[in-house]
């Protein structure tokens, strides 16, 4: 009976065609709810999702090691370059947009920043609250590590690529960040919409008296020709139902006309 169910297991996993997705925090979240219900409705396919940040999944892309890289930036030259040395053309594609939140700590009384105040919280050139209509405390810094698109967006759109200040505390993940600012009096850092909680506090930011959009894409990276499977998936997620999740998830969805 045993042997039975052995072989039972053995016929049926012999069916399932198994893909890999690695790569962006900012995109975990709505990847992992698009594979859940892209599962019930392709039995046949089985999906796991795991982050570690945009480099990680396109540098996994690259080894081979994951078919479909989530990103939050767009392929650095170099990488792009790695790419066409290996022969390998990449596809990409646009699967929603997020809006890039700066949290500090729910007691915090400042409510908004200029662009140019929040660079230079950033760059080290602001060093406490009081500077910027706040307590007289010390200003503590948390940003994400190097290998993030969250890290290399914010220094490309806030910094205007100028680089952080070297006290500046680095997170693994988008959810390190909320715990540390909620935790920290004089914490400011920066993570997708989606994971805002009640735990932190937003700040608006403006330029020239209007409001200033830190606004971005989030992508799939993947090889062409694409398997058959992994392009069912890119399909599914931006269809109909899988923009729904999307925006039910707090991100933006990609406007119809770019789908096609």
């Amino acid at each position: 009976m045993k042997k039975m169910v052995v072989l039972l297991f053995v016929v049926i996993a012999s069916h399932l065609y198994a893909q890999k997705i690695k790569g962006s925090d900012t995109v975990l979240p709505l990847a992992q709810k698009e594979a859940e219900i892209y599962m019930q409705v392709s039995p046949g396919i089985l999906t796991t999702v795991t982050g570690g940040g945009s480099g990680v999944g396109i540098l996994s892309l690259l080894e081979g090691t994951t078919d479909i890289a989530m990103s939050s930036r767009s392929l650095k030259y170099e990488e792009r370059l790695r790419f066409k040395e290996l022969g390998r053309e990449v596809m990409e594609t646009v699967i929603a947009f997020d809006a890039l939140c700066v949290i500090v700590h729910p007691s915090n009384r400042v409510t908004a920043l200029t662009r140019q105040q929040l660079e230079d919280i950033f760059r080290g050139k602001i060093t406490r609250w009081s500077q910027v209509g706040g307590e007289n405390i010390p200003v503590v810094v948390y940003v994400r590590e190097t290998s993030s698109g969250t890290y290399e967006f914010f220094k490309e759109t806030v910094l205007k690529y100028k680089n952080y200040m070297a006290g500046a505390l680095s997170m693994p993940a988008t959810g390190t960040v909320i715990q540390s600012v909620s935790q920290t009096r004089g914490a400011i850092g920066y993570v997708g919409f989606p994971y805002v909680n009640d735990k932190v506090k937003t700040l608006k930011i403006t330029q020239n008296g209007k409001e200033y959009p830190v606004v971005r894409p989030l992508l799939l990276y993947y090889l062409r020709p694409a398997v058959s499977e992994v392009q069912s998936f890119v399909d599914f997620v931006l269809s109909d139902s899988g923009q729904q999740i999307a925006r039910e998830m707090g991100y933006i969805e990609v406007q119809h006309e770019e789908n096609r």
